[in-house]
């Protein structure tokens, strides 16, 4: 009799066990919500190559770039479908905001200013912030003093943390913000912007695939390196998304999406969205 007594308790210890730990694993899977049930929403704006931007293959543009596998990454660590959206740059900051998407992955500084309106994860890709200007003005620029002078127009994409730095550092220039990276590139090379302050790894690859374009200067910031933009209250995806990012920086993954980004964004590639890529393509035609 005691040791069916003994057999019983046991049994019921391991049936409760087993029961507190169905109940954990239930709430765990549970509390994460994301704004499609079982998808994760990414808003990107694929124009910061190697961070995102498309990569054409026999004319067919993929989406590519080291926040793109991280992305991918994230969605397979939580078991959810990854679901990416491209959107201008201030489009991923709106959206994210209002809550429309779960994540945003578009080489995000974590800003203070931003944290009003979205949570960051922990830094992912340590980074810089760059003036850039054409090889033939390079020695006009010895000094972040030199870019604040009123004859200068000073480009910025718009709603980015370089917007920030040029109004800081530039404020007696011109100041000329546009929509996306590329547009800016295109302004330097065109002569209609005398510099324009870029993320470092951005300026660096478009310098190699620009030979006339110069990284001239560092320009410091407190808040330097990338972060995933978390929309903003959503606890346990926040949670979720730090485990994933430490997972991918311990695992080597991180190092692996930066090397093969840097490799893609040599090749023949798109940056902007599909529609203005097709418009591009049928005003040529």
């Amino acid at each position: 009799m005691k040791n069916m007594k003994k057999y019983l308790c046991v049994m019921l210890s391991l049936i409760m066990a087993l029961s507190l730990g169905a109940a954990a694993f239930a709430a765990d899977d549970t509390e994460i919500s994301t704004v499609v049930p079982g998808k994760l929403t990414v808003a990107t704006s694929p124009d910061f190559a190697p961070y995102e931007f498309y990569a054409v293959t026999d004319g067919e543009p993929q989406l590519a770039g080291f926040d793109m596998a991280l992305a991918q990454y994230i969605a397979d660590y939580i078991g959810l479908e990854l679901d990416v959206i491209p959107m201008d740059f201030d489009g991923v900051l709106n959206e994210l905001a209002s809550g429309n998407v779960d994540l945003g992955l578009a080489g995000l500084s974590p800003d203070p200013k931003r944290a009003e309106a979205m949570d960051f994860s922990d830094v992912y890709y340590q980074g810089g912030q760059s003036f850039v200007t054409v090889q033939s003005k390079k020695d006009q620029f010895t000094s972040l003093d030199d870019t604040n002078k009123a004859e200068l127009s000073i480009g910025a994409q718009n709603g980015s943390i370089q917007m920030d730095l040029a109004t800081q550092y530039s404020p007696d220039a011109d100041i000329v913000t546009l929509v996306k990276v590329t547009d800016i590139i295109t302004e330097l090379l065109a002569g209609k912007l005398d510099g324009a302050y870029i993320e470092t790894a951005v300026a660096e690859n478009y310098a190699k695939n620009y030979p006339d374009l110069a990284v001239v200067l560092d320009v410091p910031y407190e808040s330097e390196g990338s972060a995933v933009g978390v929309a903003k209250g959503n606890e346990a995806l926040l949670a979720k998304v730090n485990e994933a990012v430490a997972a991918a920086l311990a695992d080597g993954s991180m190092d692996k999406f930066v090397a093969e980004a840097n490799e893609l964004s040599t090749g023949e590639v798109y940056e902007g969205l599909l529609e203005n890529m097709e418009a591009e393509a049928d005003s040529a035609a």
